[in-house]
C-alpha cells in the first residue's frame, strides 16, 4: 500500500491531501473575508453612495408594485373578501424573514444578500442553492413585473388616445399573443438607468416610489366612496384553504423587501442603515397592501373579480363612472411598476456580482466599469435575459415560480441567523432578532407552509430549476470556486 504522505521521487515537498467531496461542499467563506472583499470587482470597485433614505426607497421600490396593482385580481377569486387576511398572513411570513434579514445584513453588509449569508454559515453548496433561488426570485420576478406593466400601459393608452397595443404584441404565447413588446421595453429602460450608476438609479427610483404611494392613497380615497359592507358578509367563502392559497400567491407582493440587502457594498453606512431600511420598508408596504385590499373588496363584490391584470384601474372607473380616474391610476401604475423592474433588476445584478467574485459563475458578471462604478456587462446580460423571458412567458406562471424560489431562500435565511448565533456569538451585530431562535424557527415554518400551498406544477418547475442549478454547480462553480483555489484572489 502506498504511503500517501511520502514525498514524490523528484524531491518536491508533498502536497497536502485534498479534502473530500463532503468537505468541499461544506466549505464556508469567513465573514471577515466577505466584508473585506466588499465592493471589489474585476477591474474596478462599486461606489458607496447610498444612505438610509435611498436604501428604504430601493426596498419599497422593489416591492410595492405588481403585487397590489396586478396580482390582487388573481388572488381575490381564491380567497374572497378574506384576501385581506391573506395579505396579513403573507406579510407575517415576510416579517419573520425580514427580522432575520435585518440581523444578517447588519452583521454581514455585502451585496450577495442571503447567498452570502448562507456562504458564511452553511457552506458552499447551500450558498449555491440559495443563490440559484435568488436568481429565480429576482430574475424571474423582473419578467413577471414587466408583464403587468404592459397591461397598465394598454389601460393608459386606451384612456388617453383611444388605442391599445395589439394582443399579438402585448401578450406572450399562451395568453393570446406572440410577443410581449411592452414587457421587453420596460426592462430595457430599466437597464439604461442602471448603466448610469447606483446613485442616479436610486434618485429615479425615489421619484417613482413617491408617485406610486400617492396613487394607492388616491385609490383608497376614491374606492372608499363605493364601499359596501355587504361585500364582506360571506367573509371566507372558500375556507382557510382558499386564504392559504391566496396568501401563497400574494407572497409575490412582498418579494423585494430584501432588495436593500443587495446594496450592502454601495451603502455609506451599511451596518447601521440596512436593518433599518428592511424593517421600515416592510412596515410601509404591509400597511398599504392591507388598506388597498380592504377598500378594493369593499368596493366590488369578490365574485366579480376576474384575472384582470389592471383591477384597481377598473374599480376606479366603476366607482366614479368616469374614465379619467382609471386612466390616472393606470398612469401611476406604469410609473410604479417600472420602479419595481428597476430595483429588482438592480438586485439581481448585485447577487450575480457577488457569486462571480466567488468564482461560482463566470467572471464577466463581476466586471466593474471604472467610469460608472457599476457592473455594466452584468447588467446588459441580465436585462436581455429577463426581457426575453418577460416577452415570452405568461404572468401567472412567472409569479408562482418566483414565490417558491423566494420562500426557499427566506427559509435558508431563517436557518442562517440561528447558525451564525451559535458559531459566532460574539460577532458585532447592529440588530438582533428578538426571541431567537423562536422567531426564526417560526419564520422557517411559515415559509414551508406557504411553499406547500403552491400548485404541483409550480413544484415541478422548481424541481427542474434546482436540478439545472446543481448540474451547473458541479460542472462549473464547484471546480472554479475561489475557496478551492486559495491563491485565486491575487491572480491577475
Amino acid at each position: 500500500m502506498l504511503d500517501q504522505g511520502a514525498p514524490p521521487h523528484n524531491g518536491s515537498p508533498a502536497a497536502p491531501p485534498s479534502p473530500g467531496l463532503g468537505a468541499r461542499l461544506m466549505r464556508r467563506k469567513p465573514v471577515e473575508r466577505l466584508v473585506a472583499e466588499g465592493g471589489q470587482g474585476e477591474g474596478g470597485s462599486l461606489r458607496r453612495s447610498l444612505g438610509l433614505w435611498q436604501l428604504t426607497m430601493i426596498s419599497i421600490g422593489a416591492t410595492l408594485g405588481t403585487g397590489i396593482f396586478v396580482v390582487l385580481g388573481e388572488a381575490v377569486p381564491k380567497a374572497g373578501p378574506a384576501v385581506t387576511l391573506s395579505f396579513v398572513i403573507a406579510g407575517l411570513t415576510a416579517l419573520f424573514s425580514a427580522l432575520s434579514y435585518a440581523e444578517l445584513a447588519g452583521a454581514i453588509p455585502v451585496s450577495g444578500s442571503s447567498y452570502s449569508y448562507a456562504y458564511a454559515t452553511m457552506g458552499e453548496l447551500v450558498a449555491w442553492v440559495c443563490g440559484w433561488c435568488l436568481m429565480l426570485e429576482y430574475g424571474v420576478s423582473v419578467a413577471a413585473v414587466a408583464v403587468g406593466w404592459g397591461e397598465y400601459l394598454n389601460e393608459l393608452l386606451d384612456g388617453t388616445i383611444g388605442v391599445t397595443i395589439p394582443a399579438a404584441l402585448s401578450a406572450p404565447p399562451g395568453d393570446g399573443g406572440v410577443f410581449n413588446l411592452p414587457a421587453l421595453i420596460v426592462v430595457l429602460l430599466a437597464m439604461a438607468f442602471l448603466m448610469g450608476g447606483a446613485r442616479e438609479s436610486a434618485r429615479a427610483n425615489t421619484v417613482m416610489v413617491v408617485v406610486k404611494i400617492g396613487a394607492l392613497v388616491l385609490f383608497c380615497a376614491i374606492g372608499a366612496q363605493g364601499f359596501s359592507s355587504g361585500n364582506y358578509e360571506n367573509f371566507m367563502p372558500l375556507g382557510m384553504a382558499g386564504v392559504s392559497a391566496a396568501g401563497a400567491t400574494l407572497f409575490f407582493s412582498y418579494i423585494g423587501f430584501d432588495a436593500a440587502s443587495t446594496a450592502g457594498e454601495e451603502a455609506r453606512n451599511a451596518q447601521r442603515d440596512l436593518p433599518r431600511a428592511i424593517l421600515l420598508s416592510l412596515a410601509v408596504i404591509t400597511a398599504l397592501y392591507v388598506l388597498v385590499a380592504a377598500v378594493a373588496v369593499g368596493a366590488k363584490p369578490w365574485r366579480h373579480f376576474t384575472d384582470s391584470e389592471a383591477a384597481l384601474a377598473q374599480i376606479m372607473r366603476e366607482v366614479t363612472g368616469q374614465s379619467f380616474w382609471g386612466t390616472l391610476l393606470a398612469f401611476c401604475a406604469v410609473i410604479a411598476i417600472a420602479s419595481v423592474v428597476l430595483t429588482v433588476l438592480y438586485g439581481q445584478t448585485r447577487i450575480l456580482f457577488a457569486m462571480a467574485r466567488d468564482g461560482l459563475v463566470p467572471k464577466v458578471f463581476a466586471k466593474v466599469s471604472p467610469k460608472t462604478g457599476t457592473p455594466r456587462t452584468n447588467t446588459l446580460i441580465v436585462s436581455l435575459f429577463c426581457g426575453v423571458l418577460a416577452a415570452a412567458v405568461p404572468l401567472g406562471q412567472l409569479a408562482d415560480a418566483t414565490s417558491i424560489g423566494t420562500l426557499f431562500a427566506f427559509a435558508l435565511v431563517n436557518v442562517a441567523v440561528v447558525v451564525l448565533r451559535r458559531t459566532r456569538p460574539d460577532m458585532p451585530r447592529t440588530f438582533r432578532v428578538p426571541l431567537s431562535p423562536v422567531l426564526p424557527v417560526v419564520g422557517l415554518a411559515f415559509c414551508l407552509w406557504m411553499m406547500g400551498s403552491l400548485s404541483a406544477v409550480t413544484w415541478v418547475v422548481f424541481g427542474a430549476w434546482m436540478a439545472a442549478g446543481l448540474v451547473f454547480y458541479f460542472l462549473y462553480g464547484h471546480r472554479r470556486s475561489r475557496l478551492a483555489v486559495p491563491a485565486a484572489p491575487e491572480a491577475k
